[in-house]
């Protein structure tokens, strides 16, 4: 699938609900499996996102630091995929995620790039309209990690740039701009409608 088609089925599947709040959804697709993460919907959602103190994970044998809020929203989803994650006949794996949900994702990557050494080389993450979710000092191994990681950013759109980059926290992978500057405000920027809008214009990613 394209960007544009990955950001669209992002918004129309049908999720789960896992702990009230921390929504979800699986495809296979022959050997390929998508993970989506829906964007917020609720107060708790919201409170996840504010919840932005960083706290301590272990993650292959090194201690990392991320947003909290979105950490322990993906250590409540962990079991639910992990399941679908370690099924050894997958070939491919696609997280995609939303604003809140591509928080949850870029940990939903690094779990999977962990787990899955095998096929590493195809396995992907896409996060539209991301936060910061990683703080401190980069691991040893960020950028192989993060080498499959694209973040989606509408120019402007001020939940890409949350948590501010000076307390520390930072975008993984790889960062892809889309739209114009000033075109729209900071949060009008976030909105899906225009964010599809934007990567209606690209056509090289149609």
């Amino acid at each position: 699938m394209n960007l544009y088609t990955l950001f669209e089925r992002c918004l129309t599947i049908k999720y789960i609900n896992v702990e009230g709040h921390i929504s979800y959804n699986w495809e296979r697709e022959d050997s390929t499996l998508y993970i989506y993460f829906q964007h917020s919907q609720g107060a708790q959602d919201w409170a996840s996102n504010f919840n932005f103190p960083h706290r301590a994970y272990k993650a292959g044998g090194e201690e990392h630091f991320a947003h909290r809020g979105y950490l322990e929203a993906w250590e409540c989803v962990l079991p639910y995929l992990e399941p679908k994650i370690l099924d050894r006949s997958l070939s491919s794996i696609i997280v995609v995620g939303y604003s809140h949900g591509a928080g949850i994702g870029t940990l939903c990557h690094e779990y999977i790039w962990h787990k899955r050494s095998d096929i590493r080389k195809s396995c992907y993450g896409f996060g539209f309209g991301s936060p910061r979710v990683m703080w401190g000092k980069e691991c040893t191994l960020c950028n192989e990690i993060w080498k499959n990681y694209l973040v989606i950013k509408n120019i402007d759109d001020i939940v890409t740039d949350l948590p501010p980059s000076w307390l520390g926290f930072w975008h993984v992978g790889t960062t892809l701009e889309i739209g114009k500057a000033g075109k729209y405000s900071r949060i009008d920027a976030h909105k899906p409608e225009n964010i599809l809008r934007e990567l209606g214009e690209l056509t090289q990613y149609r």
